[in-house]
Parts: C-alpha cells; structure tokens; sequence
C-alpha cells in the first residue's frame, strides 16, 4: 500500500471563515452574519448616526394614510392587566422604633450574665419636623443652609429641655390624677365627645345575667395576700369580705407595663444620687478689670490662634483669655477702640476648632466691607444678605440679624457647627423698630452657642450682661474700657468769612475738663459780629442760620483754616440729604487735590464704573458725584446710589477724599476715621421733632476724629452760625452719659405663628425671658424660696375657731379691707384732682396715715411748687416723748379692728402731754381732707421749729404761734374722737368721675355690713381675728408671689391673646392654638406677613403679570411717603385700591380684637408712591429715564427695588408651600426682571 502523506494546512484567517462582521453604524457595535466575506459597515464612517424625525414618521404612518389602520383587529391595541385587590395594603403603617433594649447585668468579678435589664432608648423617632434636639438627624442638603419654614427651631439655650427622667417624672405625677372627675370628655379642637357617666342599666330578663353588674363590684386590680394583711386583714378572709376591704382600702399605684415600673424604680435611684440644687444668688454678670496688665498672657497661651503685628491693649488680651476658655464676653468701649479684634480672635479661633462663627450687623453695607476685610484676612469666609449668597459653605458667616432669625426659627443645619455669634454694634437694640430682632436671636440660640457682645459705651453694660447671663444660664465677662487710644479736643466755630477763619474756641479738652473761658470766648465773638451787622443794617440781628451762601462763607473759611493747619481730611454730619447736597454743590471753587491725586481718583472711578451699562454711567448723580470727587469732595448718605457711597468710602480710607459731607449712618460701625470730625448743627429731627443730640448720638459720631497711628488727637468742631448754644445744653451733649440699653421687644405674628407651629415652645417664655420683662423676672429663684417658706408657715398656723357667732369673721375682715382699700382709691382719685390739689393749701386740716403716725391731726404749713413730686410740710401732733411703738398712737396696725375704728377714723389722742413735730408728707400720707382750716403763720412756725431743732435751743419753749395751732389741733382731736367733718369728693370737690362715685356707694354699703357684723359680739372675737388676719395676709402675700411668677403678670400677655385672637379670626391659628396652612404661609414673610397672605389666599396677585405684582407690592417696601400717581394703568389703580382694602379688612379685626393701632394707621403704613416707578423698571426702562418720574432720591429707589425683589422671592416660596405653581413661576419672573444692572450692581467689597 501506498504511504500517504499528511499535509499540513494553515489556520484559516478570518477572511476564510463562513462568516461576515458588519458594523453597526458608528457606534462600536459589531454583528455576525453567516455570510462569507470581509467585514462591512451599515453607514460610512464619515457620517454620525441620526435618529429618525419620529414626529414626521407619525404623521406619515397615522395621520396621512390611516386606511392601512385594521377597524377590527383588536389583538394588538392596547391590553390590561386586572390588578388584584388588596385593601390590607391600606392599612399598612411603618413598624415603630423600638423604645426599649435589653442589657445584660454580668457579675463584676467573673462577667457572668446575672440577668436582663430593660432600659430605655433615647432619640428613636426624631426628626427636623418633629423635634427640637440637636441629635436629630439632619435635613436634606438643599436646605443646610437656609432650613425651611416647617422644621422645628432648635432648642433654645436657657431652657429646660425635658429628659427621660423628666418625663418619667411627669408620667408618675400624671397617674395621680382623679380618674373620677378630672378627666376630659370633649378632645381639645372637637366640638362633641363622650358621655362616661354611668348608665341605669335595664333590668335583665328572667334566667339571664348581666355582666355589668357582675363586674361592677370587682376589684380587678386587687392586691395578694400581704397587701391584705397589711390592711389589717386576715389570709383567710370570705370572698365578702375581701370585696369589703378592698374597696375602702387606698388605690394603689396605677402601672400599665413592667416599664413604667422600671422607669420609676430608675428615677428613684437618679434622684437619690442627683446633689440637691441650691438657690443661691449668682453671679451672671462679671466685670473684669481693664486696669491690671495681663503680664502672663503669652505664657497662659503660648500658641495664640491669632496674631497681630502690634501688640493688642489690656482690654483685648482679656477678652481673648476668655475666649480661649470657651467664656461669652461683653466689649464696651468707644468707636475706634479695636473690638475687631476680640471678632478677629473668635474667627481665628472657630477655623482652630473647625467650627463655625457668624458674624452680624445691623446694616448692609457694614456687611458687605466686614465681608472685604475679614476675607483678606481669614480667606474663609462668606457673606449672606437679601440679595447676596456668597460662599455659603464658609466657616465664617457675615450676615444682618434679620438673617440669623430667619435661620433659628427654620432650623437651620448650620446651627450645629456654630461656636461664636458676634454681635456687632449691640447698642442698636434701642432702634424702635428693629431692636427686637437682637432680643429675639439672644433668645433663640442654642446653648452650645457662645455669644460675643461689642458696643459702644453704655452705662447699664452689667444690667444688660446680667440678662443675658441668666437668660443662657452662662457668666458673660463684662469688659468695658473708657479710655480712647486716639483723645478728643471739642472747639466751637464762630467764623463765616477770611477775617474770622481763626475764631476757634477750645471747650472741653483731652482730659475732659470743661472750659467755660472757651464758650464765653465765643459768646463774645459772636456777639461783637452781631453789633458790627447792627451798626451796617439795622437792630434786627439774624437768629436763624442763614441760607446756602452763609453756609459757603462758613465752610470755605473753616477748610481754608484745617487745610492751614494740616488737620484734613475732615467728615462734615450733616443730618439732612438735602443740606448734605446743597453744601456739596456750594463749593464750587474749592479744589483740594493735586494732580497726581486726581489722576489716581480718574482711574479708579472707571475700573469701577465699568461695571455699570452706558446710560447708567450717564446718571446725573454719577456725573455730579464724580466732578466732587475729583475735586477731593464727597457726598454720603442714603440717597446716593449704592456704588457710589463705596466709591467715596473706599477713596476716604484712602485718603483721596478731603472732605466728606455725610449723615448719621456713617458712622455706624464703618471703620473710617478722619482728621477733624464738623457738627453743622447740634440739632436733628427724629422723624417726630427737633431735638438736641443725645451724649450717646454725639460720642458715636465724635469718635470718627483721629486715626490710630497717625493723629497724637483728633479734633471735633462744632459750627456756631448762629447764636451760640446754651452752656448748659453744650455740657450735657458733650460730657453726659450715653443713653442706655433699653428693651424695644414687641410681639409680632411672624414671632407669635413660629412659636405656636412647635409645641414645646410657648410665646409666653419668649416674653418671660425678654429684656423688658427682666427687672420683675430678675427675682424669680428668690420669689420661689419665698413662697415655699410662707407654704410651710401656713401649714403651721393654727386655723381660726369660725364656730358660733364666729361665722361672719371671714367676710368681716375682707369688708374691711375692702373698705381700706376703696378709700385709698377715692382718697388718690382727690389728690390727683385739681380741686383736691386747690383744697390742700396752707392752713388745711387733715388726717395722717403712715407709718409714723396714725390718723394724728395736722395742718398744712406750706406746699411744694414742684409739680411733678408735690410735698406737703405739715405740723402733726404726737406724744412727747414721740413713742416708736405703733400701739402708743391710736389704733395699732396689730391691733383689732372694731366697727367704730373702721368706719370712722379714730383719731390719735396723746395719753401724756401732747407734742408736736414737722414732717414733710407725700399725697399718699393724707387720708383724709378735713373741712377745717385755721389761721397759721407757717413761716414763723417753720423757723422756730428748724430753731428748736438746734442743740443749744433744744429746751425752748416753742413760740405762740406753734402753741395756738398745736392746742387748736388737740381740741378739734378732742371734739370729734370719730374724725372731724371731710370733705366729700363729689358734693364738695365736684369730683364727677364714675370710679369716684361707685366707690363713695360701694364704701357706705360695706360700712352698713360692718356695722350688723355679728363676731364683734363675741369674747373671742380678739384672739380669733387675729389668727385670720395672719393667715389671710400670709395667703396674700402667697398670692402676690405666685401672680409675679406666672404669666398673668407679663406686660405684653393682654396684647399677645388680643394678636392670638385676630389670627383666629383671619383663619390662621384654631380654637386649639394649631397652626393652619394659611399661618404657615405668613411664618415665610418677613414683613406684612398678614397682609401678603391675605393677597395670595385672595387671589388678589394671582391675575396681575408679574411686572404688575411688583409694582403694587412695592407700596409695602417703599419707605418715602407718597401716593400713586394718575397716570397709572387701570389695572394697576384697580390693584392699589384693592390692596388698600385687604388692609382695611385686616386693621378693622385688628380694633375688634382690641388692639391700640388704628385701621388708618394700619394703611397709613403703605406708601404706593413708587409704583409707577417699579413699574416701568420691570418693563424694562433704563434707570437714566427712570429717575426723572418721581423725585426720589435715587438711593431710596434702589433700596426700595432690592427689598422688593426679597419680597417676590419670598412670596415665591409661599406660593410653591401652597400648590400654586403659576403664582410661583409668576414671582420668580417679577424677581428676575427687577434684578438687573444698577440696581443690582455687585458690590465693590465683595469682589
């Protein structure tokens, strides 16, 4: 056979095999066919994929040709499933935590498990809507920053928060209650309940039993055999027997599980091991002492968390020592002191700790530069305004006090990293119409929070420091300095002109002595011109202070003597825009920059008008503004635009503005001081009247004279033009006492609404802890020992025998202090009166009653002039030697009242010889007017009796004169024992008053029940009497103290129920204080929240365009007086009278519930006179055209337009919280066409 031969083959390649790769379009997917055949593609490779138009493949297969549609064919339209019924599903809850755990008890030595022990769980169900806690959860990330106006505020600082042993404790007090007649059968908020009365139960048939009667005797709850034996009953007791007993036995203790047992058993052990809490007084409020170095400050912190490249004074080491243990610390010091550094130190230190730190202000644009400064300093840090949200996640937070209220009340997760709130320029509390946001904050915080107080100096610094000690339960370190590291010179101005540019008078110097050489210098001056104008034009001298050409006469004379003197730049507080412009714009040939100066002042002018659109850079302001500072002159106040006020603050701190013509708000809290500081005037309007400036007004604005480092003082001029001030009135402004922190808290509905919607707070504890509410509260822990101690002397009294003719005594004793009391009203109704005043002259015979004397004789020797505090001086019989015993004048204030003494007075009669003394008494010393007058030389008698008084005249025989009056006075005292004849108030003093008359029948009438009282008959009467009167005045007294602390005795409570009852009218609290949809709503406005919620419930806003919405709701953040024009649309006019309406309706329920503000007052806040402004600016019209349709001040505007697009954001919010997703889309419209370029330029701090 023939060998074969074996071939060997390649390997197929890929081309060889059966098979043909095709690619899917461009992709990168691949798909095998059974084709031989080199690989293919679907599409070129230069093509990309397209999806077909599904649009156009629907018109053509359905709409264009739908006869290929089958009519009958229904095998392939649309199917349905039957889903199966399953109603259990609806009643599916999810499980509840677990509220309990078992833990094993081991053996300590060998670890053995002994046994098990159920012990609560703590923190099982929590969360932001449902609890106060810190250790809830956190909410979702969106809302970290902000909260939302549904979660719970955290538990304020201050405040009990109840514990597992609290409410332990609150459940064991609650199975005390009688189960008999103190439970509820109407559910609080139901208007019907249950009928648990017990029912007559029919009768049963024959041969059937009734189980309610079977059951009815049981005692199903009965005890064993040794609680039996304990009652003193046998073990072998009857069924009977046993029923018997256990029904007349004491309830035992109610216990509805083994838990409740443990629960109490644990309380019991943790109240045993707690120490008992003293109550002794503490000390909230620590001054620290500013006058001692603080030699060993780097060596008790070597490592400071900040450091500065000067050496910080006394009183910042010390509050950084305080700091550094963690103290809440209260600066006090003058402007320009450095309280930023104790802010610099709390930031620096917060980043150590990797905490948080919140900064406030009171003003925007204190915000905004404390933003530039901080950040070129920490670098983390952000900033929070209404229209501002800039690096949100920083560890320093700077924001108005309106912001952080808004934060605490919605739970805000920032809360928790919180270490430090600076509150910076404190003394703002006292603005009447934002003070109480500071109260509010300082209450809400939580106590894991310290605060850090910097102010101004204020005399009540440790009053205001010891409120906040005992509000948080902390020591707050007072640190209060008034030492100024820059001194002060005070000069009066008389010159107007070149000759007189000189006439600058020294008046109160660095070390704060007063020279009156100085003010009659001036004085002079001034009145040697005077003569001189007489002498030209006339006597007539002018008075007044002259128009815009003396004002230029005034200042270019007192610019040309600082530029002289080298005491430039200078800051002019001027407290009038109008005057602040027009002395601007006087100084037209004044130019006090050089031409480098100007050249700086140019370019920086235009990178920062850069930012601004063309015609915005056209405005009139901007062009007046900027010829001004070219010429090193500046305008600040709130009519000048945004930008431009930071453009003039910017080129000040820089030294390139000379001259600065500026309001009051300059000097809040901005940190730019000057040369030389010029008073125009010492007089301002308070938006009611002109007054003269307050200490505090004028230190505040003073203390912007001299910069630290480069001036050795600083100089403060006040402007003379026309006559000189008053010494007096120049003293007090320049060396008087600030004014002092005081308390402007009110109630509000957003307030009222955010505490009802949480039930573990109450309105009432917020004004409990308010410091107007803080001089009455200040003594609650020693009212509470007070109490207990007159609870445990009434316990020990021993009670009255009222058996027998004994058994009117009660009402005797209250007759008769009703009695007392109804004369004292009438009796301070005539001293009040003008005619009760007119009878009390010299002469007069009256009653008197204190503590000294009891009903004794007296005539009136001569009155007081002094209206306010009027006195009397008055000659009164006494005993000789005059007793100190009470029982030695007449009836004793511990003796025993019969009718004769209560009903009549029964005068005062000396047992020995008679004497006489001179006693000057109060209105509330005369009970009793009497018709007689005698004839008395009140001078004589005065002087012989100041004469006797001597030591060496002391044995003199008094003078005729006060022997007559005296014997005149014994014998009306002996002629009527009852009292002589009074005056009746309303047949002789024509006292018409309904309170006067009621009172003189309600007197006689309790005198008639006196009279027929029955216990004055008997022999016990004495000694009974007086064990009621002790006890009825300790129960008093019992109820004094309990009336000082409960609610009914808070200030603000009768308005609070008054503002509780007007949301019940309006729909937004329940009968059961629950809060509805509509209060929820009005807790996310911050400001008209009523009145904004009545127009979206109203469907007022709901068919306006958003550019409408705007311009009506700008007449509730318009600031300047104004009514609506008549060129207004329809639509408009038809919006404002409506909204004027909505008010109406609202203030009307106001003056229904009670309220003192009036529906004209409620409207009259509205001011509509910028809407047609609003209204043109949100249809899109520049701001060059916009200004000349109203004649506001441009800065108003657009103040007035930045918090009107706060309120649409609000509103925004509002309306998504209540299903309205058109209104909500409409006011993110009006917000998004208000916010655009001028009026919402960037501020230059911030970039």
């Amino acid at each position: 056979m023939m060998e074969r031969e074996r071939l060997v083959l390649p390997p197929p390649g890929p081309l060889d095999l059966p098979l043909r790769a095709v690619e899917l379009g461009c992709s990168g997917r691949w798909e095998l066919l059974n084709i031989p055949g080199a690989p293919e593609s679907t599409l070129p490779h230069s093509l990309l994929p397209c999806a077909p138009d599904l649009q156009q493949e629907a018109e053509q297969l359905f709409l264009s040709s739908p006869a290929w549609l089958p009519l009958h064919g229904l095998e392939h339209s649309a199917r349905k499933w039957q889903r199966k019924m399953d109603p259990w599903s609806l009643l599916a809850a999810p499980g509840a935590p677990v509220p309990s755990d078992l833990q094993a008890q081991r053996h300590p030595t060998t670890g053995h498990i002994l046994g098990y022990k159920e012990v609560l769980l703590e923190n099982t169900d929590l969360s932001a809507t449902t609890s106060l806690s810190l250790r809830r959860p956190p909410g979702p990330t969106s809302q970290f920053l902000w909260g939302n106006p549904t979660q719970y505020p955290f538990w304020p600082g201050g405040m009990d928060e109840p514990t597992i042993t609290d409410l332990c404790t609150r459940e064991e007090a609650e199975e005390e209650i009688d189960f008999d007649t103190a439970l509820l059968t109407v559910p609080p908020g139901f208007k019907k309940g249950v009928d648990f009365a017990p029912k007559d139960y029919p009768a049963p048939a024959p041969g059937l039993l009734s189980l309610s009667c079977l059951l009815e005797p049981l005692d199903l709850g009965g005890g064993d055999e040794d609680e039996r034996e304990a009652m003193g009953q046998p073990g072998g007791t009857s069924r009977g027997d046993t029923v018997t007993a256990s029904s007349c036995s004491a309830p035992l203790a109610r216990a509805s599980s083994l838990e409740d047992l443990v629960l109490k058993e644990a309380s019991t052990v943790a109240s045993s091991l707690e120490p008992p809490k003293t109550l002794s007084q503490e000390q909230w409020a620590i001054p620290v002492d500013v006058t001692t170095p603080v030699g060993d400050f780097y060596r008790l912190i070597p490592q400071p968390a900040f450091q500065w490249p000067f050496e910080p004074d006394v009183f910042q080491k010390q509050a950084i020592l305080h700091l550094e243990r963690h103290n809440s610390v209260f600066v006090a010091a003058h402007t320009s002191a450095g309280k930023t550094v104790v802010a610099e130190y709390a930031i620096a230190l917060a980043q150590k700790h990797m905490t948080r730190t919140i900064y406030t202000s009171p003003i925007k644009a204190l915000s905004n530069q404390k933003f530039r400064d901080f950040r070129n300093t920490f670098g983390d840090v952000g900033l929070l305004t209404g229209d501002v949200q800039l690096h949100s996640e920083a560890s320093c937070l700077i924001m108005t006090t309106e912001i952080l209220r808004s934060m605490l009340y919605s739970g805000s997760d920032v809360i928790r990293d919180l270490e430090w709130v600076i509150f910076d320029e404190v003394h703002y509390i006292n603005d009447a119409e934002r003070g109480v946001v500071w109260e509010e904050v300082l209450i809400m915080l939580p106590e894991h929070v310290s605060v850090i107080l910097l102010s101004a100096t204020v005399p009540n610094a440790l009053e205001f420091a010891d409120w906040i000690g005992r509000l948080k339960r902390r020591q707050i370190y007072v640190i209060s300095t008034v030492a100024r590291p820059i001194p002060l010179e005070h000069y009066l101005f008389t010159g107007n002109s070149p000759k007189t540019q000189d006439e600058l008078f020294l008046l109160l110097d660095s070390q704060g002595t007063f020279h009156t050489k100085g003010y009659y210098a001036a004085v002079e001056a001034k009145k040697e011109r005077m003569s001189k104008h007489s002498q030209t034009f006339g006597a007539k001298q002018p008075t007044h202070q002259g128009g815009p050409a003396q004002d230029r006469g005034v200042y270019l004379s007192l610019l040309a003597s600082l530029r002289r003197r080298a005491q430039l730049p200078v800051v002019v507080f001027t407290f009038s825009r109008g005057r602040c412009d027009e002395q601007a714009a006087g100084l037209t040939s004044l130019d006090l920059t050089t031409s480098s100066e100007k050249s700086e002042i140019h370019l920086f002018l235009q990178r920062c008008l850069a930012r601004l659109r063309g015609s915005d850079r056209q405005l009139p302001q901007v062009l007046h503004m900027s010829e001004l500072l070219h010429r090193g002159l500046g305008v600040h106040h709130s009519g000048i635009l945004p930008i431009l006020k930071e453009i003039v603050e910017m080129l000040f701190s820089r030294g390139l503005v000379k001259v600065l013509f500026a309001t009051e708000t300059f000097a809040m809290g901005v940190n730019m001081p000057a040369r030389t500081v010029v008073f125009d005037s010492m007089r301002k309007h308070d938006g009611s009247t002109f007054r003269d400036l307050l200490p505090g007004e004028y230190v505040q604005m003073a203390g912007r004279a001299g910069r630290r480092g480069l001036d050795p003082t600083g100089t403060v001029i006040l402007l003379c033009k026309g006559r000189v001030p008053e010494m007096v009135d120049l003293h007090r402004m320049m060396t008087g006492k600030p004014s002092q922190l005081q308390s402007q808290f009110r109630l509000t509905y957003t307030m009222i609404l955010n505490l009802l919607r949480v039930d573990a707070l109450r309105v009432e504890d917020m004004m409990k802890r308010s410091f107007s509410e803080f001089p009455s509260r200040k003594d609650s822990k020693a009212h509470e020992e007070a109490l207990a101690a007159l609870t445990r002397k009434l316990e020990a009294l021993e009670e009255p025998d009222l058996t027998g003719q004994l058994v009117d005594l009660p009402e005797y004793y209250i007759w008769g202090e009703e009695l007392t009391e109804t004369r004292r009203l009438i009796q301070q109704c005539v001293i009040e009166s003008v005619n009760g005043l007119k009878s009390l002259s010299a002469g007069r015979v009256v009653v008197v009653k204190n503590q000294k004397h009891h009903n004794a004789l007296g005539v009136i020797l001569q009155v007081s002039s002094n209206s306010t505090s009027r006195s009397f001086t008055t000659l009164v019989l006494c005993d000789k030697p005059m007793s100190e015993d009470p029982q030695d004048r007449g009836l004793a204030p511990s003796g025993v009242p019969y009718p004769d003494d209560l009903v009549g007075f029964k005068l005062f009669l000396p047992e020995g010889p008679c004497d006489h003394t001179v006693a000057k008494l109060q209105p509330r010393d005369v009970a009793a007017i009497t018709t007689k007058v005698l004839r008395v030389n009140g001078e004589k008698i005065l002087e012989d009796f100041s004469k006797r008084q001597q030591l060496k005249f002391k044995q003199d025989p008094p003078a005729a004169a006060v022997t007559t009056a005296v014997q005149e006075l014994l014998r009306l005292s002996q002629a009527h024992p009852a009292g002589p004849p009074t005056l009746d108030p309303v047949n002789d003093l024509q006292l018409k008053d309904m309170s006067v008359v009621e009172g003189g029948l309600r007197a006689r009438k309790l005198e008639e029940l006196i009279r027929e009282a029955q216990c004055v008959h008997s022999p016990r009467f004495p000694a009974q009497y007086l064990k009621l009167r002790e006890r009825m005045q300790v129960q008093k007294e019992m109820e004094r103290l309990r009336f000082l602390l409960s609610d009914q005795s808070l200030l603000l409570l009768p308005e609070y129920h008054q503002r509780v009852q007007v949301l019940q009218t309006l729909g937004y609290v329940d009968e059961a204080g629950t809060v509805k949809l509509a209060g929820r709503v009005a807790c996310s406005m911050s400001s008209h929240e009523l009145l904004l919620t009545e127009l979206m419930f109203d469907n007022a806003l709901s068919a306006l365009r958003p550019e409408e919405i705007a311009a009506l709701l700008s007449g509730l953040v318009c600031q300047s007086p104004g009514d609506a024009g008549e060129q207004l649309p329809s639509t408009l006019k038809q919006g404002v009278e409506r909204v004027r309406a909505v008010a109406k309706r609202i203030g009307e329920v106001q003056v229904a519930c009670g309220l003192n503000q009036t529906v004209e007052e409620f409207v009259g806040e509205l001011n509509f006179g910028l809407v047609g402004v609003v209204y043109e600016w949100a249809r899109g019209m520049p701001f060059s055209e916009l200004a000349g349709l109203s004649g506001t001040p441009e800065g108003l505007v657009v103040r007035c337009i930045q918090r009107l697009a706060e309120m649409c954001r609000s509103l925004r919010g509002a309306a998504r919280l209540v299903g309205e997703p058109v209104l909500g889309a409409k006011m993110e419209t009006a917000a998004t066409l208000l916010r655009r370029d001028i009026v919402f330029a960037a501020s230059l701090y911030t970039q």
